[in-house]
């Protein structure tokens, strides 16, 4: 299946919770690559995103080796890199400097800006963030903290497998992301996916309008729920 194939709008019309349940009933395996330590959503307002994953290893405790020339150097072939393949995108930054990961930020309103003009729609990082009410229009993020310094960063890779809070991506890795976080979408098990995601949707919402009812009771719940 190729990414012209995929139907990225069907499933960004569910909840990442949603797919992860999808997964655990259609490839359970599959279902543990997800993010497993808590990100904040900076943005809690806007739906989930789908996209493919853009990858970059920071350090953000002490300044690059690389001089002004040798650095822009660099963001230029991060931006080749960054608008290649296919859409939408997702950037997928690694702050590798644990224990000391989101205390100074590494995406901000500008980079938002940058990187939603080569096609991203957002980002998924353990780092830190900062002028988050200034980020671009749509532009979702989630992040380890948020902080108001950037002080000494640096990119010291690209293109590379990342682990960002548990969820290990490469490139073109297909991620669905919310407010609850996010988790890696095998491609060639889309339709399988939304399948089980309608059926788990609706199972789920005959439940809640049962519950619904005042008239509910221990015994009327159990046979429900036998009947189920």
């Amino acid at each position: 299946m190729t990414a012209h194939d995929i139907d990225l709008a069907a499933l960004g019309r569910y909840d990442t919770p949603t797919i992860c349940n999808a997964l655990l009933a259609v490839a359970p395996e599959a279902a543990r690559h997800s993010t497993k330590a808590m990100l904040h959503c900076a943005r809690p307002g806007l739906p989930p995103m789908v996209g493919y994953a853009r990858t970059t290893l920071y350090r953000t405790q002490a300044p690059g080796g690389l001089d002004a020339e040798g650095e822009r150097a660099q963001d230029l072939d991060w931006f080749d890199y960054v608008a290649r393949g296919p859409a939408p995108r997702i950037v997928m930054v690694q702050d590798a400097d644990t224990p000391h990961a989101a205390s100074n930020a590494l995406f901000g309103e500008v980079m938002s800006f940058m990187h939603s003009a080569l096609g991203c729609i957002g980002l998924v990082t353990n780092g830190a963030v900062r002028d988050v009410a200034g980020m671009a229009e749509g532009f979702q993020v989630l992040c380890g903290g948020i902080a108001p310094n950037r002080a000494d960063y640096h990119r010291a890779a690209f293109d590379c497998e990342v682990n960002v809070a548990g969820l290990y991506a490469r490139t073109d890795t297909l991620i669905h992301a919310d407010v609850n976080g996010a988790v890696a979408v095998p491609p060639a098990l889309v339709p399988q996916i939304l399948e089980a995601a309608a059926a788990i949707t609706a199972k789920e919402q005959a439940i809640i309008d049962f519950c619904r009812d005042p008239a509910v009771t221990v015994e009327s719940f159990k046979r429900f729920w036998r009947e189920g």
